[in-house]
């Protein structure tokens, strides 16, 4: 028929069909706490009383002034470093250990590396706690045992180590998700430009710079999203850990709100917060693919 688009297969409207269980659950568990939490970022409210007081951009204003914020935003980019620059670079170097060439156990390997990021946070953090224990952990009682006994510290409870400590934590977690990511990538790379790069003189280092590199630019991006995501929205090990403790110093947006919704009360300004966080991280994913589809143009 003449003006008419004629789709192959089956129809649009069966494909609407299949599509429209996600799309509910979707827009009813994940769309709609977004405009609900939007919303209440215009009232001051308890969270018990049924009246809701419109005090405009007010709470907006507070978070501007509160120093709390941005202390908590600063932890928030220092995470950056732990979540998304460490976890990259331990994870190139793994996948170019294993993704080049067949090794025995590769298998074994594989999944032992990987196993930090398909575990719970909850188990993470009380593995870790222990791990960090002044008294019986067993990073201390190794420093011991080697003669480096005056290394010793109350990790998650030092003002200047704690910070660290948990993003060490963070490395770990991450660092398995970019090593699978750069393997999957590495396999899809055509062996005869290694192959012709060994016959022209090149070594390892130069394949990695001039044929790697370049050939992952994809899988880069993913890596970068997910793991900048996490960093910014990283909440769970940090109430298992530390408590954004001691003092403020492991203090992030996403225990801020946490701290300002359940213990403080101040829903508004807790939405708020949510807010201001969701749009950090949907900026920062945009920018990113932004980025990448101009490089791949």
């Amino acid at each position: 028929m003449v003006g008419r688009t004629l789709w192959p297969g089956e129809s649009r409207l069966k494909g609407w069909v299949y599509l429209f269980p996600g799309l509910a659950i979707y827009l009813v568990f994940v769309f709609y706490p977004i405009l609900e939490t939007f919303h209440a970022s215009f009232y001051k409210w308890d969270g018990f009383s049924s009246n809701r007081t419109f005090i405009g951009i007010e709470n907006y204003r507070n978070l501007l002034g509160d120093g709390q914020f941005f202390k908590a935003l600063s932890h928030n980019l220092i995470f950056l470093i732990f979540y998304c620059i460490f976890p990259i670079l331990i994870g190139l170097v793994l996948a170019s250990l294993l993704g080049r060439r067949p090794l025995p156990g590769m298998s074994f390997f594989r999944a032992g590396l990987f196993l930090p990021q398909v575990l719970s946070m909850v188990v993470v953090g009380v593995m870790w706690r222990w791990i960090y224990n002044p008294a019986f952990g067993p990073l201390n009682l190794f420093l011991k045992s080697v003669g480096l006994g005056a290394l010793n510290r109350s990790w998650l409870g030092d003002f200047d180590l704690a910070l660290p400590a948990v993003g060490v934590i963070g490395s770990w977690v991450q660092y398995g998700f970019c090593m699978v990511l750069f393997i999957a990538g590495m396999q899809r790379i055509p062996k005869e430009l290694y192959e012709a790069s060994e016959l022209d003189g090149a070594g390892s280092l130069r394949q990695m710079i001039y044929i790697t590199l370049p050939g992952l630019r994809a899988e880069f991006g993913v890596a970068l999203i997910t793991t900048i995501v996490a960093a910014l929205r990283v909440f769970d090990l940090v109430f298992v850990t530390t408590r954004g403790g001691p003092g403020d110093e492991t203090l992030v947006a996403a225990f801020l709100v946490y701290r300002s919704a359940f213990q403080q009360n101040r829903i508004g300004y807790a939405a708020a917060v949510a807010t201001v966080l969701t749009l950090v991280i949907f900026l920062v994913s945009f920018l990113i693919l932004r980025v990448q589809s101009r490089q791949e143009e």
